[in-house]
């Protein structure tokens, strides 16, 4: 059983019991307390409350329950004095502790005891920064845009749609492996080869065989499969030139509509009928054979990244998938396009202007000192920053367009994507470069643990804004996808809502911008200003290295100064 003071907070647990206790459902209340972490849990309780954001609401209530939901539960809307004693006094683990609460006009309003949840989450602040269990299973990523067909792409040949889904895939997986699955992407590319080395300039770490590595076996045995599967039509010699591989046998076809029909499939495009099998479309099931191969549960999970351009000839893969025997789960992921008004750029062309623009905006900003290795280094970051945040920050079904003309520019600082979530997350190294600087000098002592602070001097709106918004709620944000993952269950596509971390992250960041232009952290070196200061240093810390967790999941190694 789970001990309510070692239990961290959690939003969503928060939520569940203030609607148990609002109904007076004491069995609700006791299944609030056990749920498990998530974001997204469908049940009647969730929709009698909902958790603050703006700085405006947070300066009266964190959690409401609307008077349109008082009135549905209560007569004239009038909260009975037992119920609101259940909400005020509400205990369980994981339920954040409350400090006072009322009925106004826009309905029953209460208030988190933030000292209490200050010193709670402060001391133990590892809690929120990973996610709240860790799950079991394989997911295959699998990225056609990746597969030769029959060539390898290159750099110049990768679209800015194509790009797009590899980016998403690996963020994708970062995500899964950080929530304790066994993640393998699909297809295995040559090591060194142009498409490697791209990859790897925007952080990808893509997995790579020998030059001389082939998959010929794997090759042989899913054509064998699919000439012995049951979906096969009847063979046709077509005088034409056959598959290696094929000998006599004639053209391959498969049945794909049946292979929905008889293993009750949904979500599939219902045009999809029999298919005549390539040589690609062979070596791309031997791809997927091979990463399946090295799963240790019974049945993987496999997700197509593709783009709303190829999905249909992804569907058609899959169905020939599961008509050679393979038992995955299959799920679709779909990206939208990239559009890029009067211009036609490849992924290699668009890195490139991306890069030349942020070394002149650096120079413009930074003047003669940007140059060396450092630089390069920092304007290598910064560039893969901007592409990820440009691509990974919509919704991946809709469209995403850019601004590729060669007179725009990349800002340094605007609060609108990469670079500034970098310069924010800069900000604070500088910051402790600061303190600990001061501390060598004999200015400061060393920060206390966080049972020695007195959280009260935290009254700033900013600070309970960046702990409410920010620290709490990001261990169930990092649970979302493998909680969709598991618990999705209909239809072809899937939606795994990949744009939130770069959102939280920039929304984040000007938050923190906000409240560092206004607060001075660093105060005069008084012992009686001593306990503000260290308090905020450590909100601070947290903050620091929840940027690190987050940034980790997009491959962006934190700048340490600018």
């Amino acid at each position: 059983m789970e001990n309510i003071g070692e239990t961290p907070f959690r939003i969503t647990r928060t939520v569940q019991a203030l609607g148990s206790a609002l109904r007076g459902d004491p069995e609700n209340v006791s299944d609030a307390n056990g749920l498990g972490s998530g974001d997204r849990i469908s049940s009647e309780p969730e929709k009698l409350w909902f958790k603050e954001s703006s700085a405006k609401n947070l300066q009266n209530r964190d959690f409401l329950s609307p008077t349109t939901v008082l009135n549905t539960l209560y007569a004239d809307g009038q909260v009975p004095p037992a119920v609101m004693g259940r909400v005020l006094s509400l205990k369980g683990c994981g339920v954040l502790p409350l400090a006072g609460g009322e009925v106004m006009g826009e309905g029953l309003r209460v208030r988190v005891d933030r000292i209490a949840a200050f010193q709670k989450v402060l001391s133990g602040v590892s809690a929120y920064l990973n996610p709240p269990s860790q799950r079991q299973g394989c997911v295959v990523l699998n990225c056609p845009a990746l597969h030769p067909k029959p060539n390898l792409p290159s750099p110049d040949t990768l679209t800015l749609g194509q790009l797009r889904t590899v980016l998403l895939t690996d963020h994708l997986g970062a995500l899964l492996r950080r929530q304790g699955f066994t993640v393998s992407c699909c297809p295995v590319l040559p090591e060194d080869s142009n498409i490697i080395v791209f990859l790897r300039v925007l952080g990808v770490d893509w997995p790579s065989v020998p030059v001389s590595w082939t998959n010929d076996e794997r090759e042989e045995k899913m054509l064998e499969a699919l000439q012995n599967s049951p979906y096969k039509e009847r063979e046709e010699t077509d005088g034409g030139k056959k598959m290696e591989g094929e000998k006599e046998r004639g053209t391959l076809r498969v049945n794909l509509k049946r292979v929905l029909q008889e293993e009750q499939l949904p979500g599939y495009d219902p045009s999809l009928g029999t298919c005549t099998v390539q040589r690609d479309s062979v070596s791309h099931l031997a791809q997927l054979d091979r990463a399946t191969a090295d799963c240790t549960v019974s049945t993987a999970t496999a997700v197509h990244v593709t783009s709303c351009q190829d999905e249909f000839r992804q569907q058609q893969i899959a169905m020939l998938w599961r008509a050679s025997g393979a038992t995955a789960t299959q799920r679709h992921l779909v990206c939208g396009p990239v559009k890029t008004p009067g211009s036609h750029l490849s992924a290699a062309q668009y890195l490139q202007l991306r890069r030349v623009q942020m070394k002149e905006a650096s120079e413009m900003k930074y003047g003669e000192q940007v140059e060396g290795q450092t630089w390069d280094d920092i304007i290598k970051v910064m560039t893969s920053a901007t592409v990820r945040f440009e691509l990974l920050s919509t919704v991946h079904m809709s469209p995403v367009t850019l601004d590729v003309q060669r007179d725009g520019s990349v800002s340094t600082k605007g609060p609108r994507g990469g670079v500034f979530v970098m310069y924010n997350c800069a900000r604070l190294h500088t910051l402790f470069d600061s303190y600990e600087r001061g501390m060598e000098k004999g200015l400061y002592p060393e920060i206390p643990e966080g049972s020695q602070l007195d959280f009260s001097a935290l009254k700033e709106e900013g600070e309970w804004l960046l702990l409410f918004n920010y620290l709490i709620p990001f261990s169930e944000l990092l649970d979302q996808s493998g909680q969709v993952l598991e618990c999705d269950g209909g239809g072809a596509r899937v939606n795994l809502k990949t744009e939130q971390i770069c959102k939280f992250l920039v929304s984040l960041s000007k938050d923190f911008s906000s409240y560092y232009n206004r607060v001075h952290v660093l105060g005069e070196p008084l012992p009686h200003l001593f306990n503000q200061m260290f308090c905020r240093l450590q909100l601070l810390r947290a903050l620091r290295e929840l940027y690190h967790r987050a940034l980790d999941t997009l491959h962006l190694p934190p700048i340490r100064q600018l």
